[in-house]
């Protein structure tokens, strides 16, 4: 199965970009750290980069690893906690010698690990943060993005939403954190753009118990959408709750591409049918590269891979492309190598933005029926992508 993937997915890559820059003077295995959270109530999330990046690792060493090196992934739990990650990510650099870092989910996290990075001389990618600043008044020129960042979600549901609910009054509600005020300020700027109402919003904190003492306010409010972008287990019960009490009835919840998914779908239940989201990745986009994919991760796994799962398999691939491309490891030569790259994903071509680091890629539109997502509209990459607001480098 792995070198059948390797073979539809990769071949031409492989070919194009096999030791282009000459012979790796280094030798043994290329070690890539991975921090990320593997408990608290992100714990869902960093499951699905997990098997990601062990599903592309098995199969990137099945047919002769990077440059003819294997592939080591050497992983520590981030707890969804910057100043643990920091910690965790200094012990993989200064200890374990990783030669690339990558797993944060937090949007606080990769922004700390970020600044880390650049004081050890090393890179990071994140597959999973959606914050807009990290790609943009907070860029580092040591981190790397592949996966959507919040605005490039929110242009794709904000056109959609201004098709389904015109001028729609709606009701804001994060988690009170980078990354949910972030998520927020991106879907807000581009659904007033579309012609919708704000009718208020309120932030929560991280691993909430309790959302119904903010019900009060939103029934006052009386929006037609709530748009929301907890993530994890927090998803379950705001969902659930807003069902328990009757909120949900005649009432869209659309939110960020985190918020439901096929981890935490089961659980929701009912609540979530007829979520909508913006997402760079859907199990049914439909190519043979995915369905390859796709039979591949529910082989190993048993589930469905989602956007973090299929991020975080693309990685790989981004740094064997890089690597091969700079004939090295080392960090100026790799940068440069990713810096307006092109490569392969289960979703399709994607090209990392040389200005700012961030990855350009086409963006759906996705919604929940019968418990599945199902695709209902699509914006292109050069639609979705936004300015370049990078001024560091």
């Amino acid at each position: 199965m792995a070198s059948a993937i390797i073979k539809t997915l990769f071949g031409g890559l492989l070919a194009a970009t096999a030791l282009s820059g000459g012979a790796l003077a280094q030798s043994g295995p290329i070690k890539i750290g991975v921090v990320t959270p593997l408990s608290g109530t992100y714990t869902p999330i960093g499951q699905q980069v997990r098997w990601g990046l062990e599903l592309a690792a098995k199969e990137l060493n099945a047919a002769g690893g990077i440059a003819g090196r294997q592939v080591s992934l050497v992983f520590e739990d981030e707890e969804a906690n910057p100043a643990v990650a920091v910690q965790k990510a200094e012990k993989l650099f200064q200890v374990e010698k990783v030669d690339f870092l990558t797993g944060t989910v937090n949007s606080g996290s990769t922004l700390a690990v970020a600044q880390l990075a650049e004081r050890n001389g090393k890179l990071a990618a994140t597959t999973v943060s959606f914050a807009d600043s990290i790609t943009t008044d907070k860029c580092s020129p040591n981190m790397f993005r592949v996966n959507a960042r919040a605005e490039q979600q929110s242009v794709a549901l904000a056109a959609w939403l201004a098709k389904e609910k015109p001028k729609a009054k709606i009701y804001y509600l994060g988690p009170d954190y980078e990354m949910g005020r972030s998520t927020v300020a991106a879907f807000k700027s581009s659904a007033e753009k579309s012609g919708a109402q704000t009718g208020g919003e309120v932030f929560a904190p991280l691993d909430s118990k309790d959302y119904t003492q903010y019900f009060g306010q939103i029934r006052a409010t009386r929006p037609q959408v709530i748009y929301t972008s907890v993530a994890g287990n927090d998803t379950v019960r705001l969902l659930t709750q807003l069902q328990d009490f009757g909120l949900l009835s005649g009432l869209s919840v659309v939110g960020a591409s985190g918020t439901v998914t096929s981890q935490n779908i089961t659980a929701i239940g009912a609540a979530a049918e007829g979520f909508a989201t913006g997402v760079g990745y859907s199990p049914q986009i439909d190519s043979p590269e995915n369905k390859t994919f796709v039979a591949a991760f529910r082989e190993a796994n048993k589930t469905d891979p989602d956007l973090y799962g299929a991020d975080s398999y693309g990685l790989l691939f981004a740094y064997k492309a890089a690597v091969e491309k700079a004939g090295s490891t080392e960090t100026d030569k790799v940068r440069e190598a990713l810096r307006g790259l092109t490569w392969q994903t289960p979703q399709g071509a994607k090209t990392i933005r040389a200005g700012d680091h961030q990855a350009m890629q086409p963006m759906y539109v996705v919604r929940v029926t019968k418990g599945k997502f199902d695709i209902i509209d699509n914006v292109s990459a050069e639609n979705a992508i936004g300015p370049d607001a990078c001024a560091r480098f």
